[in-house]
C-alpha cells in the first residue's frame, strides 16, 4: 500500500503493509530514530509524535493512518540549527536526564502548549502525566515546560496542524 503523508514538512510517500506501526516505520524505514519505542503498548508516551499538531503514541499507530496527515517528529521541530524554544527550555533546564524519554515529553508539551499557551503547573503535569520518566526528574520537566511557555508567548510561537508556527 502506498501511503501519501507530510513528514516534518515534507511530501512522503512510503510502499509499506497496511498494518505496520508508524513507530517502525520512523525508526526502521526513515531512520528517524528521535522517536523511541518504550513499551509498545501506549504506556510511556516515549514514541509521542504530532499528527496533524495532536500528540499520537506512533506505537499504537498503524501505516494506513498516515495518509493524508501532516505528521511532525522531535527532528522536525528545530529549525536549521536553531532547537525549538521546548528544546531549548529543556536543555537549559536540566530536563534531559537519561533522555529516553525527552523526545516524547518535548512533543507533548508542544501539543500542551500550541492549545494553551500559559497552562498551570497542574495543566502540564496533566498534560504530560502519559509520559513516564524513569529518571524521576518531573520537577525540572515542568519548570522547562513552564519556561518554554513564556519564550513561546515572548516570540509568538504556536505549533499547530503540522508545523506552522
Amino acid at each position: 500500500m502506498k501511503v501519501f503523508f507530510i513528514l516534518n514538512g515534507l511530501q512522503t510517500v512510503i510502499d509499506v503493509d497496511p498494518d505496520r506501526r508508524v513507530v517502525d516505520i520512523l525508526r526502521e524505514d526513515l531512520r528517524l530514530t528521535g522517536t523511541k519505542e518504550g513499551c509498545g503498548s501506549g504506556e510511556c508516551g516515549a514514541c509521542s509524535i504530532l499528527v496533524d499538531g495532536e500528540s499520537r503514541l506512533s506505537c499504537l499507530m498503524l501505516a494506513a493512518q498516515l495518509e493524508g496527515k501532516k505528521v511532525i517528529t522531535v527532528e522536525g521541530l528545530a529549525s536549521g540549527k536553531n532547537m525549538h524554544p521546548v528544546q531549548e527550555a529543556f536543555v537549559e533546564h536540566g530536563a534531559v536526564q537519561c533522555g529516553f524519554c525527552t523526545p516524547g515529553m518535548v512533543m507533548a508539551t508542544v501539543d500542551l502548549l500550541s492549545r494553551n499557551a500559559e497552562p498551570t503547573r497542574s495543566e502540564i503535569r496533566e498534560a504530560i502525566s502519559g509520559n513516564l520518566c524513569r529518571c524521576t526528574g518531573y520537577q525540572k520537566i515542568v519548570d522547562a515546560v513552564e519556561v518554554a511557555a513564556k519564550a513561546m508567548k515572548n516570540e509568538g510561537l504556536r505549533v499547530k496542524n503540522g508545523g506552522e508556527g
